[in-house]
């Protein structure tokens, strides 16, 4: 079964570890915005069972810099590239996907419109993505939140308003406290949470918005196995990105990726009968 294995944004240093990068189908760049960031202060990333807490805060050179010194270095990684853009406002997005948009090196730009640990812009999901939409020709992939009242819903709108593929999901926040002292492990005090503890509720929004939509769907949320990625696939995924397994298993690509053949010896063969098996025939037959 051929599934794409991504990471996703922020888990992996790809200049640092080029050999794991390059194992991937494809690599997220880490979120980048008009104007460098020194992100949040320190302690940034706590571990909790079920859980990693981070707020690193988008910590990044800037669109300028990122598109002159850093993407000229990921090219060499020898696969599709997608950058992550942010900011905080409609205008910081339109900034960042103008300047990608005639950089053959960034093949799809994804749209971080969920990010716990910054202030959020004043617009609305949907106007980010409009704004975006505006700016560039690429292929744009809106990540959203699994807080979100209703995902399904706003699938939807960021569809109709130009979005061409859905990441899902972000992380959600959450507050990890010192049992010594009871102060927040983080210093600006909750985080976004990953971790194998997301997946049921990241596997819920990928249900959701397949039925909703017929966009491709990048499905994030503690992927620890190959058995995860077929449930991703089954829930309405076509392709997955790992994200907290890479801190503890940089090699889990190569292995993630065995599990998966092996998963042929289980008799599914492709990810329109695993999806059968969970949405029925008729999702399938449309996939």
């Amino acid at each position: 079964m051929n599934v794409p294995v991504l990471n996703a944004s922020g888990c992996l240093d790809a200049l640092t570890a080029p050999e794991v990068a390059a194992t991937l189908d494809a690599f997220v760049t880490k979120t980048v915005t008009p104007l460098p960031r020194e992100g949040n202060p320190p302690p940034r990333i706590a571990e909790v069972d079920g859980w990693m807490l981070n707020s690193i805060g988008l910590q990044n050179p800037g669109i300028e810099v990122f598109s002159t010194s850093v993407l000229p270095r990921l090219q060499d990684l020898g696969v599709p590239l997608w950058v992550s853009v942010g900011g905080f406002s409609s205008s910081d997005y339109k900034t960042c996907c103008e300047r990608l948009d005639d950089l053959d090196a960034a093949q799809v730009i994804e749209l971080n419109l969920s990010c716990p640990n910054v202030d959020e812009a004043p617009e609305t999901v949907v106007e980010l993505v409009q704004a975006s939409r505006s700016a560039t020709s690429k292929p744009l992939y809106a990540k959203l939140s699994p807080a979100t009242p209703d995902i399904a819903e706003l699938a939807r709108s960021v569809a109709d308003a130009g979005a061409n593929g859905l990441s899902l999901v972000n992380t959600l926040r959450g507050l990890a406290l010192d049992q010594a002292t009871l102060r927040p492990r983080l210093a600006l005090g909750t985080g976004g949470a990953s971790g194998p503890a997301l997946r049921p509720i990241a596997l819920a929004c990928v249900y959701a918005c397949a039925n909703a939509v017929e966009l491709p769907i990048v499905g994030i949320g503690g992927v620890m196995s190959g058995a995860d990625v077929i449930d991703f696939i089954a829930a309405g995924a076509s392709a997955v990105a790992l994200g907290t397994v890479l801190f503890a298993d940089p090699l889990s690509p190569a292995r993630i990726r065995d599990e998966l053949e092996r998963a042929r010896s289980r008799g599914y063969s492709s990810a329109v009968e695993i999806r059968r098996l969970a949405h029925g025939l008729a999702f399938a037959s449309r996939t």
